[in-house]
């Protein structure tokens, strides 16, 4: 496993289509990956300015004849003989949308820092319930172990972010290391899914949900579990499974989020020191819930992701 489902390209993606992608999201158009690459492709070679590279379209995982999909983002002028931390990045969408588009930016930033990173696509709750989502991004963190040596991979510092849905899904990969049951049959049985260091961005962690949310989160939180519901809620929370040997988090969230409410992330913080494990919350003053897909927002809230990944992952500074 590791091979493309198509040919591998190799795109060139400067620090400058953050702001590219984010143009994106806000309009809504149907700006493409691709399409994206390409562009920047052709900025980097206008302006000589340093590029990642992005190898596109890299099975990850595999049940049956379903294939799962990454885009790999590696650092510009890597040092073939220093092995890099890694990041795995999750986008949200109420576990309704899974592509591997969404997070480029998010990837790309931190190929920029000397992270190698992963955007990954994962299987909705449309495809298949809980616990198959958690079992992907596992199966995420698996593949980049795997391959660490053929990537120049440090295997002992990966990392990973999500947003919204997505942060509830690493918040899983920082709480379940261990849980046979959540592992998957998704390839690389005999290789690790812990992972070292997790950014939570305005996620979920206690789906049973005892402040309230409005109306189409529960509809969500319920779709993604499925039947029987109440008795599978708190195996899908990971504020249930917090342990002394957590992963360190960093959970960034909006006080006034409309749809994930701060005091979820509260929970998480104080269940973690209750616990002895290490997590920071840093509240993000935007009156939104997807903060880190707004340009006002996202320099902050990539400047605290990259400095936590750079700390707890030993990564060295890029150079400039």
């Amino acid at each position: 496993m590791g091979t493309p489902a198509g040919s591998l390209a190799h795109r060139a993606a400067p620090g400058l289509a953050v702001l590219a992608a984010l143009a994106c999201m806000v309009s809504a158009a149907a700006c493409g990956q691709e399409q994206l690459a390409a562009e920047a492709e052709a900025r980097a070679r206008r302006w000589g300015i340093p590029a990642a590279q992005i190898v596109h379209n890299v099975v990850y995982a595999e049940y049956g004849q379903r294939r799962l999909l990454l885009d790999l983002y590696l650092p510009p002028d890597r040092d073939p003989a220093v092995s890099l931390p890694a990041v795995i990045a999750v986008r949200g969408g109420a576990w309704r949308e899974g592509d591997k588009e969404f997070f480029g930016y998010i990837a790309g930033q931190l190929a920029m820092q000397g992270f190698v990173s992963a955007s990954i696509q994962y299987r909705t709750a449309k495809e298949a319930k809980f616990p198959a989502a958690v079992q992907d991004v596992k199966a995420a963190v698996r593949w980049m172990r795997a391959h660490a040596a053929e990537y120049g991979v440090n295997p002992d510092a990966i990392g990973a972010i999500g947003g919204s849905a997505g942060a509830h899904l690493v918040a899983m990969l920082a709480t379940t290391a261990g849980t046979k049951a959540l592992e998957g049959d998704g390839g690389n049985p005999s290789v690790s899914s812990d992972v070292q260091a997790v950014v939570a961005m305005g996620g979920g962690y206690d789906l049973r949900f005892k402040d309230a949310v409005v109306p189409e989160v529960i509809e969500a939180v319920r779709g993604f579990i499925g039947e029987p519901f109440d008795a599978n809620v708190a195996a899908a929370s990971p504020l249930t499974h917090v342990s002394r040997r957590s992963a360190p988090l960093l959970l960034l969230h909006s006080p006034s989020d409309p749809l994930a409410p701060y005091q979820q992330a509260v929970d998480m913080e104080q269940r973690y020191r209750r616990e002895g494990a290490s997590a920071t919350l840093v509240p993000i003053d935007a009156p939104m819930h997807g903060f880190w897909g707004s340009p006002r927002y996202f320099p902050e809230t990539s400047k605290r992701f990259v400095e936590f990944f750079r700390k707890t992952l030993k990564a060295r500074k890029a150079p400039r």
